[in-house]
């Protein structure tokens, strides 16, 4: 495993520990030769796991569509920015260089993220590990949405599985790499 995928937010939250977790995220996979891969902004939790991994002498990699360099400030000291056209390229173009997926809390475009990456998994587009950063039970609610949704009949148990959860990063990485 080389490149990490990290989906988070162009904001930072309202609580610290949002942003010093995708710091130490960040300097996690630099200290243990992981590659980042991520949206390229320089703002909110996209801005801190990208500092994190920068400042302990990781490689980081934004993919940015073009009409969202200004809108999501784009991160300007990354090893390398790829610039595409669209959401639906960011995305295909992030999947295609990574070797698994973390989801941290983020909005609307953090979930679109996952969910479309969730989806290529249902239907064997890839077969990545995706896991969610579960900081202080960001994601319980969620998670109880799946398992209505399995409960109810509109998801099925192996499509479940198919998102594993971490709520420390020692825990994360260890379901990346089991």
């Amino acid at each position: 495993m080389k490149s990490i995928l990290v989906f988070c937010g162009a904001r930072i939250g309202n609580e610290k520990i949002f942003a010093e977790q995708a710091y130490q995220l960040g300097a996690y996979l630099a200290k243990n030769n992981y590659r980042l891969i991520f949206g390229g902004g320089k703002v909110g939790m996209m801005g801190a796991v990208a500092n994190g991994v920068l400042e302990n002498g990781g490689e980081a990699i934004g993919v940015i569509p073009i009409f969202l360099k200004d809108i999501e400030v784009m991160h300007d000291g990354l090893t390398e920015l790829i610039e595409v056209e669209t959401m639906h390229e960011r995305k295909a173009k992030m999947e295609n260089l990574a070797d698994a997926v973390i989801a941290m809390p983020g909005g609307f475009g953090t979930l679109d993220e996952l969910f479309e990456l969730l989806t290529w998994s249902q239907l064997n587009l890839h077969k990545k590990p995706l896991v969610l950063f579960n900081i202080k039970g960001y994601f319980d609610p969620l998670i109880i949405m799946m398992m209505q949704m399995v409960k109810t009949g509109f998801l099925g148990e192996e499509n479940y599985r198919l998102l594993k959860v971490g709520d420390t990063i020692k825990e994360l990485m260890g379901k990346i790499e089991e």
